[in-house]
């Protein structure tokens, strides 16, 4: 069984202006997004910016998440690491604190071959008694789960359910999905194929787009599942333009941005990270009148 079926938010972390974590407002966006439909947290992920956060504040915000949300919708923790045993430590606290699965990225710059992944992933799944679901962004990463690789993960470890696919190759997602028959929850990475790859079986989106839209991008997803993919499609066509700003730049710097400009006020983002520049930011706070969020 899918740990969540829906838009999962891929939730910022918000930073106050010296740049400490800001829990006080990270426990006002939870809130703000399950009052808005959204299906499942997912924290310390690549938008949460955990590649600048401390192993005390990753472990912290994942504990903080979990007692905020209270069992209301899943919590699904970024654990991942380029470093195998790290990721063991980071998905065994995890596990301690109470989330509902966990979100693992590929090695990155390691390049690890297939048959490193399969390693890798084999023992922090051994690890934990969570499902867990990879995530492959070999645009990130310099690493691509080849389609039979993810399948062999998912067929061989009973704890390995799912994959992230962001990829932007629909290609490789008709292929996973023609390899696994059904042993595999494929989740969409991007924002703007989330009608493709639930035509290919897929059961949801882990979403930039939520964090600014997240009604609307529930409503991508559930649409689809009823059998409306008229109606779904409508909204996945009309967030294009919007998907295309809050991606103009290396997230997460549009989306903290835009989420600023609603009055969120989530804070800056950590370096190397950098403000927009201000022809993208114009660009932006189009898209974002056009859809009607200004």
């Amino acid at each position: 069984m899918a740990i969540f079926k829906g838009a999962g938010v891929a939730i910022v972390t918000p930073m106050t202006e010296t740049g400490a974590v800001n829990y006080d407002k990270l426990a006002e966006i939870i809130d703000y997004q399950i009052e808005n439909q959204t299906d499942s947290i997912v924290i310390c992920g690549t938008t949460g910016e955990a590649s600048t956060l401390t192993h005390e504040e990753h472990l912290e915000a994942i504990r903080f998440t979990v007692e905020k949300v209270n069992k209301r919708i899943p919590v699904i923790a970024g654990t991942g690491s380029n470093c195998t045993e790290t990721a063991i430590y980071l998905s065994t606290e995890a596990e301690k604190s109470g989330a509902d699965g966990l979100l693992i990225v590929t090695p990155y710059y390691n390049k690890a071959t297939q048959a490193g992944l399969i390693e890798h992933y084999t023992m922090i799944a051994k690890s934990v008694d969570l499902p867990i679901i990879m995530y492959n962004v070999p645009g990130r990463t310099g690493c691509n789960i080849l389609p039979q690789t993810a399948v062999t993960l998912a067929k061989n470890v009973e704890n390995i359910v799912g994959i992230k696919e962001a990829t932007g190759n629909i290609s490789q997602c008709a292929k996973l999905m023609s390899l696994a028959e059904g042993c595999i929850d494929m989740y969409s990475g991007n924002d703007d194929q989330i009608v493709p790859i639930m035509s290919l079986g897929g059961c949801g989106v882990i979403s930039v787009l939520s964090n600014i839209a997240p009604k609307n991008t529930h409503d991508i997803v559930a649409k689809y599942l009823e059998g409306d993919v008229a109606g779904s499609l409508k909204l996945q066509l009309e967030a294009i333009e919007l998907i295309d700003a809050l991606f103009c730049e290396v997230n997460p710097i549009p989306v903290k941005h835009a989420m600023n400009l609603m009055g969120m006020e989530v804070g800056p983002l950590r370096r190397p990270l950098s403000p927009m520049e201000p022809a993208n930011l114009e660009k932006l706070k189009n898209a974002m009148k056009n859809y009607g969020l200004l």
